[in-house]
């Protein structure tokens, strides 16, 4: 149940639903298309990110809803399973507060042009 958790969660923000991660990466994309006049170009980002979409909630809902294939326990090292909960939590966590990571985010880019 913890792996599929955890996998639900990077599932999500690759989708880009908010309040993930992967959904302020998505729209810090458009916002940056929109702001150069290029609306066809959003638009079509906007399709392909609802194909992805289609297919990361199609591993969802296998993991979910259907009937397993395989009932065979998985088993892991403590080393693996500390860090798929790190990364769960860190997607987590940054789509909750993506404050500070847009902040280093955007000045990382000003310096990165000023220089």
């Amino acid at each position: 149940p913890w792996f599929a958790f955890v996998m639900l969660l990077l599932m999500f923000s690759l989708a880009g639903i908010p309040p993930m991660m992967g959904f302020y990466a998505k729209v810090s994309v458009l916002q940056a298309v929109l702001s150069t006049g290029q609306v066809w170009l959003a638009v079509v980002a906007v399709l392909f990110s609802l194909i992805g979409a289609f297919y990361y909630l199609r591993v969802v809902k296998l993991m979910y809803f259907d009937e397993p294939v395989d009932t065979s326990v998985i088993v892991v090292s403590k080393d693996m399973r500390i860090a798929l909960s790190i990364n769960g939590a860190a997607v987590l966590a940054l789509g909750l507060l993506p404050g500070p990571l847009m902040t280093a985010c955007a000045a990382a880019i000003v310096k990165t042009l000023a220089s």
